[in-house]
């Protein structure tokens, strides 16, 4: 079985999208058609799923929206990445960071219970909270580097001589040496930064959030792409302004023209549709 970076790659050159669509569930978002669904959560991620199936490389559905709906809301999460698996890739976007033990069962957690592909962790308890998602040779794992949040300056960008974000990608380039599963969470909010970090991380895939509502650039993602049909080189994530463009009866219409809409802003090598 190809790697989940492969995976995601092929996902993306047969769909000419780099567009990752993230699941960001909040029912009082949802058209008042799905209110009366016996499962409404699940009910809204079918429909956003087989109406952009053909215009993403992945979906990331991030577990806290599902964690706040109690039981029910994470056998929906489950239930939507059993729908999707085997036909494009999903990220669950949980940001996990503990000691070696803990991380463990995250791991198991996110790889065997949910079925995810990739998940998004935190490594700044170091290798040692990284290595057992790493375990599993056919999944890949985002590394938070930098983050499109304001926070981020908090601690992301200290020192200047050398900021803490370019420390984690050099850290993740050599974790993965031979290996092949991991890559970098860098927001798109950071234009600036990321030719840097593309040098530091050599050819780690990137996960792009903050394009969409947060107001992300698209510069970002030329910055980031790298010269290899096989691999992925950027992931670029958008969620609240795709999955909530429409509120009607038919709302996945409008879901499908705003997720064309960016599909066709982010460049794909070859001619777009």
């Amino acid at each position: 079985m190809p790697g989940c970076w492969e995976r995601i790659a092929q996902a993306a050159g047969k769909n000419r999208s780099r567009l990752c669509i993230g699941l960001d569930v909040d029912p009082d978002r949802f058209p008042e058609i799905l209110k009366r669904e016996k499962d409404p959560v699940l009910a809204f991620n079918r429909r956003v799923v087989d109406s952009t199936l053909d215009l993403v490389c992945c979906y990331k559905p991030n577990i806290a929206f599902y964690e706040s709906l109690g039981g029910p809301g994470l056998e929906a999460l489950r239930k939507t990445i059993l729908h999707i698996a085997g036909r494009v890739p999903v990220i669950l976007d949980c940001k996990r960071g503990d000691i070696g033990s803990t991380a463990r069962m995250y791991a198991q957690a996110a790889f065997e219970h949910f079925g995810a592909d990739a998940v998004t962790v935190s490594p700044y308890l170091g290798f040692d909270s990284v290595e057992p998602f790493l375990e599993y040779e056919d999944r890949g794992v985002f590394l938070l580097c930098l983050t499109s949040n304001p926070g981020s300056a908090d601690f992301q960008l200290v020192p200047e001589s050398q900021p803490l974000y370019e420390r984690v990608a050099s850290a993740a380039r050599r974790w993965d040496e031979g290996r092949g599963r991991l890559g970098l969470v860098v927001g798109a909010t950071h234009p600036d930064k990321i030719g840097r970090l593309r040098e530091i991380a050599g050819e780690l895939p990137f996960l792009l959030p903050g394009i969409g509502a947060q107001g992300g650039s698209l510069e970002a993602v030329a910055a980031a792409e790298i010269a290899r049909a096989d691999r992925i080189g950027v992931v670029v994530n958008a969620s609240r302004s795709v999955i909530y463009a429409g509120s009607g009866p038919d709302f996945e219409n409008d879901v499908r023209k705003a997720a064309i809409e960016h599909r066709n802003r982010i460049e794909f090598p070859e001619a777009k549709q």
